[in-house]
């Protein structure tokens, strides 16, 4: 399965580049590569996440885990952390791209580096939704489907068109709120080169309550 995912991943990120004509911009970065992540990533995170939890309340085993010497929130972290390795290795099997850009030209390397890092932190709160979901039930089918549908909704919040419907109806306090919740904000943001304290903060505060709801309603299992 692992395979299956990196190879898809694979074919589908280094389609991003080359979506709407690189080579005729003349403009060597990755623009188009890291603009076309939040997407992707919308897809194929969930499908990696759908299995952590839901797969083990299905075959039972999950029970046996929960009685094993460790805390639900170890067992979760370690969960987490293994996944997210996982898409950071796959992150970095990407690196054909910037070799070809670097070849091509002389990108901002800076912006480079911080399009990965957001892109890696954008991984990780998918993931953590994910994972959430998986631990809410044990058919994997119905974790992947709210999943996206959540996922898609903090990546659409952020959509220039969402916004400017959002501006026609809503205050602008509210239209703001809903940009500053968006994935697609913050790691816009981080992908101008710019690593700021508030974009950090967005993701490490979303992947932790997400991670502790997963906890809360595994802990909750043991318990019953």
């Amino acid at each position: 399965v692992a395979y299956v995912f990196l190879v898809i991943f694979l074919f589908f990120a280094g389609y991003l580049p080359f979506r709407d004509g690189f080579f005729e911009i003349r403009q060597a970065d990755l623009r188009l590569f890291f603009s076309g992540l939040p997407l992707l990533f919308v897809f194929m995170v969930p499908s990696a996440a759908m299995r952590l939890w839901a797969e083990e309340r299905k075959s039972g085993s999950i029970e046996l885990l929960l009685t094993l010497p460790i805390t639900v929130p170890q067992a979760v972290l370690g969960k987490f952390f293994a996944a997210w390795a996982f898409l950071g290795i796959a992150l970095l099997l990407t690196f054909p791209l910037p070799a070809v850009v670097v070849y091509l030209g002389d990108p901002d390397m800076g912006q480079i580096i911080t399009g990965y890092i957001g892109a890696f932190l954008m991984a990780g709160g998918f993931l953590a939704i994910g994972m959430f979901f998986s631990a809410l039930t044990k058919n994997q089918v119905i974790s992947f489907t709210l999943s996206v549908v959540a996922c898609a909704i903090l990546v659409f919040a952020g959509n220039p068109t969402t916004l400017d419907y959002l501006s026609a109806t809503l205050p602008l306090t509210m239209v703001a709120v809903v940009e500053n919740l968006s994935f697609q904000t913050h790691f816009e943001s981080i992908m101008r080169g710019v690593v700021e304290f508030k974009d950090i903060a967005y993701f490490v505060i979303l992947i932790a309550a997400w991670i502790y709801a997963a906890a809360l309603i595994l802990e909750e299992r043991k318990a019953s």
